[in-house]
């Protein structure tokens, strides 16, 4: 590990001093926390933080080291990692080969207080504070884009279709907003021949499908107009399951309104109430946006927390979604199912 002395920066001015060990350099981004305790390999490389600095909560991170199987896409989305203590060399390591600017001996409660009190910040992690002072980067970070308003689902989107699973016994499509693998993984494993495609996908071709998954993604659903339309233009023709950031443009595209919250929903504590049983489901979550609360009856599962709409159910339409993740890469398994119940249906 090196020694560099490296700090975060938070927008208000707010400083929190650690040691880099990870790659050198700068990161902008948007400050926010999980509260997972495990996972942390798959939290980086989750397209669902791009353009954000991740604060982790546990008191050690990276004590179990890494594997490639953990990997949720091809390449690391998030800008840079915060740590109270690094707990492994081999953890170390894979972040700076990765370009990754980390500090540990950070004050990650100190952190996560800010960011609960005040909400998501913009920010910068500095590996080496000779590189770019305090005084210098506070202007530097003003001058970023909020995340409200940010379309960043084409910086992680596949440009062309491709087949991920070639038999099964119903046929998926998959519009890959920033999907994770373990979601491809659970729908093969369940029995699907699964095609994945780009956001620009048209609803005709994926009305030609027994089902079609609206995946996660990062960034703001507001802007993504395109995308809402063209579920619109879907919905009725076949059965359509959305998850995280496809949650949340179901509801755009079926007259729900969506919003930031001050400092989102991340990691895998998170109760959720299942309205038609009253059963609690401790669930995996990682969103910066929700659909705004509504007593409307399709909002089939609602947050413990914030009273957010966590899921749909339009039994006339064919469609339901989750705000949360039933894949759990990391999380609990109490939504586990939901996947292989939808999968299951679809052959019937």
């Amino acid at each position: 590990m090196t020694a560099a002395q490296g700090y975060l920066l938070l927008e208000d001015g707010a400083v929190f001093r650690g040691r880099a060990v990870g790659a050198s350099g700068v990161a902008f981004g948007e400050a926010v926390f999980t509260t997972a305790m495990t996972g942390y390999q798959e939290t980086v490389t989750d397209p669902s933080y791009e353009e954000q600095i991740v604060c982790f909560t546990a008191a050690m991170v990276g004590n179990y080291g890494v594997d490639p199987a953990r990997d949720e896409s091809s390449r690391p989305h998030a800008k840079a990692v915060l740590m109270r203590r690094c707990g492994g060399q081999a953890w170390a390591a894979w972040l700076g080969e990765r370009a990754i600017v980390a500090l540990d001996e950070i004050d990650t409660r100190a952190v996560v207080l800010r960011l609960r009190a005040d909400g998501a910040m913009r920010a910068v992690a500095v590996a080496d504070e000779r590189v770019l002072p305090v005084d210098a980067a506070l202007e530097q970070i003003r001058a970023q884009p909020r995340m409200e308003g940010q379309g960043l689902v084409a910086q992680v989107a596949p440009s062309e279709a491709y087949v991920h699973a070639e038999r099964g016994s119903v046929c998926v499509a998959l519009v890959d907003y920033g999907t994770k693998r373990s979601i491809l993984r659970r729908l093969e494993a369940a029995g699907a021949a699964v095609t994945v495609h780009p956001p620009s996908v048209d609803a005709d071709e994926l009305a030609a499908y027994d089902g079609v998954l609206l995946a996660n993604g990062p960034g703001d659903p507001e802007p993504l107009r395109d995308e809402v339309a063209q579920i619109e233009r879907l919905l009725g023709r076949t059965s359509v399951l959305g998850i995280c950031l496809g949650h949340q443009l179901l509801g755009l595209a079926t007259g729900h309104e969506t919003y930031k919250l001050p400092f989102g929903h991340r990691g895998a504590n998170h109760p959720v109430l299942e309205r038609a049983t009253g059963r609690v489901l401790v669930t995996s979550q990682n969103h910066g946006f929700a659909v705004k609360p509504t007593d409307a009856a399709e909002a089939s599962y609602v947050s413990l927390y914030d009273g957010t709409v966590e899921g749909f159910d339009f039994l006339d339409l064919d469609a339901r979604s989750v705000q949360f993740h039933p894949e759990a890469s990391p999380g609990t398994h109490d939504a586990y199912p939901i996947l292989e119940r939808w999968v299951e249906g679809l052959a019937r």
